[in-house]
Order: structure tokens, then sequence, then C-alpha cells
């Protein structure tokens, strides 16, 4: 009877028993004459807000996938700003140390006159020119080959008007100077046509004069960027010396006879006075 009455017990929730009626007994069985089976205690559910714990929910165990924060995304864009930042330009890359990058219409004048005997190549590009960027690296090699040769490179995107004032309106374009000759030539070429650049570099190279101090730039160009408003550059005309053989020439008192300058001066008047109507 005893393994009957168990098969026909019933789990109720929360782990309590249920005990079909016992037919003709009136009072309780007695739980001793029956053998129960352990069961692990189930806890009900607890709302989540009563703590802090977590109920009811998966429990992932690991670091969170989730959007990254407003601080992290902050930090990544600046990297990334840094990154491009640093990024080397065309112009940029392969230089020697006998290339100077040209700031300032100042700073142009006052290399090409503390360069000396030495010959200074000027070299006009643009970011954006094709021929420009192709023609670079051999300029670059020329310049590692030829360390007595001074590199200036001018920025035409950044030099527009100082550009314009030198006259210089054709991309690549190269100008040569050297000591008191000052500019020896200037001329265009790529990358197709670079012949003509080493024939002038094999032709000034060898060429050396030191007469007299270096010239640099020409008068009309020294003026054109003076008067350039968007430069300030200031320069004023200097007086042409007279070379030694004119100037004995020239008489010490070069003053006319007192008769000559008073009938000059009675002429004037004389014209004067017709001028008048009298």
């Amino acid at each position: 009877m005893a393994e009957a009455l168990a098969q026909r017990t019933l789990l109720l929730p929360g782990g309590h028993l249920s005990l079909p009626p016992f037919c003709g007994m009136r009072s309780r069985p007695s739980l001793a004459a029956f053998t129960l089976v352990s069961l692990p205690k189930v806890e009900p559910l607890r709302s989540s807000s009563c703590d802090g714990k977590f109920h009811g929910r998966r429990l992932v165990v690991g670091a969170r996938r989730g959007r990254p924060s407003r601080a992290h995304l902050g930090s990544g864009s600046k990297q990334m700003a840094l990154s491009f930042k640093k990024a080397t330009k065309w112009w940029q890359k392969g230089l020697q140390p006998n290339m100077l990058e040209i700031e300032s219409a100042e700073h142009l004048v006052d290399s090409l006159l503390n360069a000396g005997d030495k010959l200074v190549i000027v070299d006009f590009f643009s970011p954006g020119c094709g021929g420009c960027r192709a023609l670079h690296p051999k300029i670059c090699q020329f310049a590692e080959s030829n360390q007595d040769v001074l590199f200036l490179q001018i920025n035409y995107e950044q030099h527009k008007s100082m550009c314009y004032s030198l006259g210089v309106h054709v991309l690549p374009f190269f100008r040569f100077y050297r000591g008191p000759h000052g500019r020896l030539c200037s001329f265009s070429c790529t990358n197709a046509t670079i012949k003509k650049f080493k024939d002038a570099l094999a032709k000034h190279i060898t060429d050396r004069s030191s007469l007299g101090p270096a010239r640099g730039l020409e008068e009309s160009e020294l003026l054109a960027l003076a008067a350039n408003k968007d430069l300030s550059f200031n320069y004023t005309s200097k007086p042409v010396p007279v070379p030694e053989e004119i100037q004995e020439r020239i008489p010490t008192s070069a003053k006319l006879p007192l008769h000559a300058g008073h009938r000059l001066a009675q002429e004037s008047e004389d014209k004067a006075l017709a001028a008048a109507g009298r």
C-alpha cells in the first residue's frame, strides 16, 4: 500500500507534496510511513528592484561588447587626426641638407645674397602639379650628388603673389643664380625634358667667380616685390656705383663759367616774358 501511495503522490509548487485522500482512515497518516525523495529547493524569482543583484537574466561573462563611449570615440578621432597630420607630403620626401624651402620674399632675397659663390637653383613647384611631382625624385638625386649646389624650393600655392611678381607663370620652373653674375638662366622642364636641366647644371656648376658679392635678384624683381601689397617686403633702390675709370675722367669742379650762367638765366627770362605776352 505504501508503494501505491508513493506513486500517487503529487509535487506542488514550492517543493511541497500533495497526498491523495486515504480511504478508510479519518486521521492524517504519519509521514514516517512514507519514503520521501529529497528534491532540490527551488527559490522563487525576486524582483531586481529590491537589491542590486542580477536576477532573471542571462549572465554574460567577459568584456562588454556594446557601443564605445563618447570619450573613447573622441580619443580615437584625435589619434586619427594626429596620424593624418604626420603624413609626409610628396614634396617633403627625399629632401637633402642642401635643399631649403622658402617661406617669404625676404627669405628668398637673403638666401640668394648669403649664398656667396655657390650655384643656387630656385625650384618653383605646386602640390597639384603632376609634372612637379614626377620630377621631384630626380631633383633630390641631383641635390644629393651635388652638395655644393643650393636648392631653394618655392611652393606656388603658398606664394602665388610672390611668384607673380617674379614673372613665374608656368610650372615646374627653374632659375639659376651665382655670385656677382646674378641670374644665369631660367627655363621650364618636365620629366621628359630633364636633359635641359642636366645641361644647365653641367654648364654652370664649373663656372666660379669671386669678383664681388652675390647679386641675387634683379633690380626690377626687387622693386616688383616691394610694390606688391600682399608681401611684407621693403626695398629702396640703391645708386649704381660708378667705376673708378669713369670717375677719373669727370672733372672735380664741373662748374659753368660766370658769363655762361648769366646768359642762360637771361634766355630763360626772355622766354618767360614771351610766354606771358609781354
